[in-house]
């Protein structure tokens, strides 16, 4: 290969995608990976939010309901067709909570794969909080952290110190599961016990918090996004302050989605409850997620074919 064929290979780039199958929402992320003068870059091309709320079927009935199912087979073929149309090189599907935990998520992902190719990946939370650490290399150094990722099925804990993971447990604790106030007592106990047991409450442990209802907590809070780091008073604050207006008023006046209205609540209580367990005053808020975690895997797999 010539200089300049290897050039011209290097501008095209890496084209990868990944869908994130949760609980309270599904997303589609496309990103172009180029190198140049030996810095490898991604740059999101496609990103897209689509408010399927399978936790709310699951949750109750423990399956998906037939007017979910149809939804989500033609959600994933409009999916599969924007990745085709991108001619994208690779792509990886996962779905967390509420899909393992339906008894037919199985055979719905098994639909898919024979309707349109795509094959799911219904993943464990333990294998959810490894993709999300992926993506958060940067943001970890020789402090003590308590990464928080609160979903709308469950919460991933990783306890880090000195850049070393000590410390990772799934519960079933998220924002659409707490809607109903119905986690049992046992597992908000059963949560509180792992921090503690194994936090130094003389680290001054920092935490570190992924989701979307934190960075939408950190929006209202600085709309700019130039400081992503919030204080546990400032949490509470912007809890309080969402309190105070009824579902329909947070949709109308400020402006959240439907589904954000509802959840963002329950949420800031599960991300507020770490940082109490774990004496921690402030949260980082990087505006990573799943779907980063999944490209990192995506990149390392594929980085030989065109970088």
């Amino acid at each position: 290969m010539s200089l300049r064929q290897e050039y011209e290979l290097n501008l095209l780039g890496l084209k990868l995608a990944a869908v994130d199958i949760g609980s309270n929402a599904i997303r589609l992320q496309i990103t172009n990976v180029t190198h140049y003068e030996g810095i490898t870059n991604f740059k999101k091309l496609e990103y897209l939010r689509f408010p399927l709320r399978l936790g709310l079927d699951v949750f109750h009935t423990q399956k998906i309901s037939d007017k979910n199912r149809s939804k989500f087979v033609k959600l994933m073929k409009a999916f599969k067709l924007l990745i085709d149309l991108y001619e994208v090189d690779d792509y990886m599907v996962c779905a967390t909570s509420a899909m393992r935990e339906s008894v037919n998520g199985r055979e719905i992902c098994e639909e898919v794969r024979e309707d349109i190719g795509m094959k799911i990946n219904i993943i464990d939370g333990n294998h959810e909080a490894e993709l999300i650490n992926m993506a958060l290399g940067g943001f970890i150094d020789e402090k003590s952290y308590l990464h928080v990722d609160v979903g709308g099925g469950s919460t991933e804990l990783n306890i880090y110190i000195n850049k070393e993971k000590i410390a990772t447990k799934s519960f079933k604790i998220g924002s659409v599961r707490a809607l109903d106030d119905n986690i049992p007592i046992s597992v908000w106990k059963s949560m509180n016990k792992f921090i503690t047991d194994h936090v130094n409450k003389q680290d001054n442990i920092a935490c570190i918090g992924t989701g979307g209802n934190i960075n939408k907590i950190l929006e209202l809070t600085n709309p700019s996004k130039n400081n992503r780091t919030l204080g546990i008073e400032k949490i509470k604050e912007v809890q309080s302050y969402l309190e105070s207006y009824s579902y329909e008023e947070r949709i109308n006046k400020l402006n959240l989605n439907p589904d954000r209205a509802d959840v963002i609540i329950p949420a800031s209580k599960i991300y507020l409850a770490a940082m109490s367990a774990a004496s921690s005053k402030k949260m980082v808020v990087p505006d990573v997620g799943l779907k980063d975690g999944m490209m990192q895997v995506l990149y390392k797999k594929n980085k030989s074919k065109r970088l």
